[in-house]
């Protein structure tokens, strides 16, 4: 199967959610490797990230990223990736075989209102929801750019790899809705803290660098 080699440039929009999830919840999926940060206690900060890229990126496809927690090792701090999807599958071979993603194949259906101002995206796979995130437009958005760590596990070792953003970056109104049969409905998704739209987003990720040996 043919992909793209590193750095892979997307370009479209996003649609990232920011919440409070339990550390009980979320430590079965946490390698021992790492240390999973509270931010407040018996909680580490997560969400969800809706996207689409579109035919001026690498690849066009769209993407569910589930961020189940906030972690480090020795020094170093990134976010840990427990569940994505993709409904592309160059993307899919890439993910895994590059990174060490757990990506899987999904359908994503985006939707619009009369009016186009509500919108919502829906996820599932073989017929099951696995989320539905309805939103507004924002009203005002500003550019910002920023850059984050992941870390993923290749075999036994223990990597990172760092995505830098371009973006205008805009808060909405969203409801998000993880139905309790969802991969990751133990999470406690349903209620985010705070949900952005991230337009003109250009998001370069480059290749996983070995953080620890196994």
């Amino acid at each position: 199967m043919a992909y793209p080699s590193t750095p892979w440039t997307l370009r479209g929009y996003a649609l990232p959610t920011l919440q409070l999830i339990d550390l009980e919840q979320v430590r079965p999926l946490i390698p021992s490797q790492l240390e999973i940060v509270s931010v407040l206690p018996g909680k580490t900060l997560g969400g969800v990230y809706v996207s689409f890229y579109d035919s001026s990126s690498v690849l066009q496809y769209s993407e569910l990223i589930v961020v189940a927690a906030l972690v480090r090792h020795a020094q170093q701090w990134g976010s840990w990736i427990s569940h994505i999807y993709v409904d592309d599958a160059d993307s899919v071979a890439g993910g895994r075989e590059i990174w060490g993603l757990p990506k899987e194949l999904a359908e994503f259906s985006w939707e619009k209102s009369n009016n186009g101002y509500q919108q919502c995206v829906t996820v599932s796979q073989r017929e099951r929801t696995l989320c539905r995130l309805s939103y507004n437009q924002p009203g005002m958005n500003l550019p910002v750019p920023f850059s984050f760590s992941h870390f993923s596990v290749i075999g036994s070792d223990l990597f990172s790899f760092q995505a830098e953003v371009k973006s205008r970056l805009g808060l909405i109104d969203a409801q998000l809705v993880v139905p309790q049969g969802s991969p990751f409905g133990r999470l406690g998704l349903n209620q985010p803290r705070l949900t952005l739209s991230a337009n003109q987003l250009r998001v370069v990720t480059h290749a996983p660098k070995l953080v620890a040996s196994g």
